[in-house]
């Protein structure tokens, strides 16, 4: 069959009328200058502050600075294929990370990217890395615990769902030990944990995850990591994504949990990234925004209020100090922005007393609220007569010869309460467990123990307790307080194990 001209005319007159390709307008600059992680760009006068930049090979940019003649970017992955010249063009989107349970489990880099060698995250869904915090009115006061399973910072400073509790101290303190503990006590609760390494060397982070998988804690947490050797750019990221990833859980309706670990190293690598961008050094060599930048980032642990679905995220962010000098400028940026702090001391830590918890120095803002009636009945006075009795050991080291019946009892008493406050990494107790051994040692029953011996008495007590009394730890956790019943049935319990173990 012969196809006739005009039929060729008519159908290419047809599609020619038919086609709507649409036009769509790029803000296009050019590469001025670029190295360590920055871009400088001509151009790009439509950008947006914190707007995705596309440089060529797939790299992308965040723009930072805005000004008259350019813009300052931050570039994300390896920079070293972009030079002078290139073309940079506006995405006009803010950076995204992918967020959702199926990133429960894994270990990733700040934009989602895999770390762990067991394929690519699934996620279909993705979250703005920065987001402006829930107001006052979208909030419910907090008032459910977060158990860290260590009796010291359960029983004095209690951490409640929607806090943010800073844990602040020296190099090798515990710092990190607290907040690995706490997510260990999170197995087979109701709790998804995120934790954010930022700065540290990557065998360390290899080992927390390790750790984390040995205790079956992984299963319910997430690991962003930027470690020492990734871009500043990465490192200045990771807590804003992990936060991202928190918030989706928050506003299901579910309780989540970060540890920012830790913001000291967070704010040096923003330092880098504005000096390289030429901003104004202030106090320290940090930018003017040093505050904002941990402001921003802390205020979005919130508890919703129930008609927002009364989910929680509750931060607990890690800071450095040099020398325990906490009125340096990051530790008291965080401790204004934060709901309280457990402050661990190097000296403490030496004499081993771990968790090294300055008990005069920490507080938590929210207190009571977020504890238990049953932990409140033991712990009422622990704090204050911790206090007291560090003040006293001070007075009382040049010799107790001279000191009355009673101060000598608050002494002993201290001494006991110290001891049985001292905890093994990596042994989360549960509160009813707590409870109890608070219970035996604040009303005296430790007192003819002798000191040394008082972590065997509390272990043993333990066990004693699981093995023959598992009803008392039951009816503490159904009931939330010690009633009369449960309080003779306890006391009764602590007789018969004096009576059958001498210590």
């Amino acid at each position: 069959m012969a196809v006739r001209g005009e039929d060729i005319a008519s159908i290419l007159r047809r599609q020619i009328e038919e086609f709507g390709a649409a036009i769509t307008a790029v803000d296009v600059g050019t590469v001025v200058e670029v190295g360590d992680g920055i871009a400088r760009i001509h151009g790009l006068a439509g950008a947006m502050a914190g707007e995705l930049l596309e440089f060529p090979q797939g790299v992308m940019g965040i723009a930072l600075n805005l000004e008259e003649e350019s813009v300052g970017a931050m570039l994300l992955g390896n920079y070293r294929g972009i030079k002078e010249g290139d073309e940079v063009r506006c995405t006009g989107r803010v950076a995204q990370v992918p967020v959702g349970e199926e990133l429960i489990g894994r270990v990733v880099d700040s934009l989602g990217q895999p770390l762990d060698g067991r394929g690519p995250v699934r996620a279909t869904k993705t979250r703005p890395v920065e987001r402006i915090a829930p107001n006052v009115v979208a909030r419910k006061s907090v008032d459910t615990p977060v158990q860290t399973g260590i009796k010291a910072i359960d029983a004095m400073i209690p951490i409640g769902r929607g806090q943010r509790e800073l844990i602040i101290g020296d190099r090798s303190t515990g710092k990190s030990a607290i907040a690995i503990d706490t997510i260990i006590n999170q197995k087979g609760g109701d709790l998804i944990c995120i934790y954010v390494a930022i700065g540290q060397k990557t065998a360390k982070v290899a080992q927390t995850v390790s750790v984390l998988e040995q205790y079956g804690a992984l299963e319910h947490t997430i690991v962003v990591a930027a470690n020492a050797a990734d871009p500043a750019a990465m490192q200045y990221l990771a807590p804003y994504a992990g936060c991202a990833r928190g918030e989706e859980f928050m506003e299901q309706g579910k309780d989540a949990l970060i540890i920012y670990d830790d913001l000291s190293k967070h704010a040096w690598a923003y330092r880098q990234v504005s000096l390289l961008l030429r901003r104004p050094p202030g106090r320290e060599a940090y930018p003017g925004d040093i505050f904002y930048l941990h402001s921003r980032l802390l205020e979005r642990a919130a508890k919703l209020a129930p008609e927002l679905g009364g989910g929680s995220l509750t931060a607990l962010p890690i800071v450095e100090t040099q020398a325990a000098d906490i009125s340096a400028y990051i530790p008291t940026n965080v401790i204004s922005i934060t709901d309280g702090q457990i402050y661990l001391e190097t000296d403490l830590f030496n004499s081993g007393i771990r968790p090294a918890m300055n008990v005069g120095l920490s507080v938590s803002r929210v207190g009571g609220a977020a504890q238990i009636r049953a932990m409140k009945q033991v712990a009422g006075k622990l704090r204050l007569d911790l206090a007291q009795y560090r003040e006293l050991a001070a007075f009382a080291q040049f010799g107790t010869s001279d000191l009355d019946m009673a101060t000598r009892r608050q002494l002993e008493r201290g001494q006991r309460t110290t001891e049985i406050l001292k905890q093994p990494q990596y042994v989360p107790l549960s509160v009813e467990k707590q409870v109890m051994m608070l219970y035996a040692v604040t009303n005296g029953y430790l007192d003819d123990v002798a000191v040394d011996k008082v972590g065997d008495f509390g272990d043993a007590f333990q066990r004693f307790m699981d093995s023959n009394h598992p009803e008392i730890g039951r009816d503490i956790v159904a009931r939330k307080e010690i009633t009369r019943e449960t309080e003779e049935a306890l006391k009764a319990a602590i007789g018969e194990f004096k009576r059958t173990v001498a210590y």
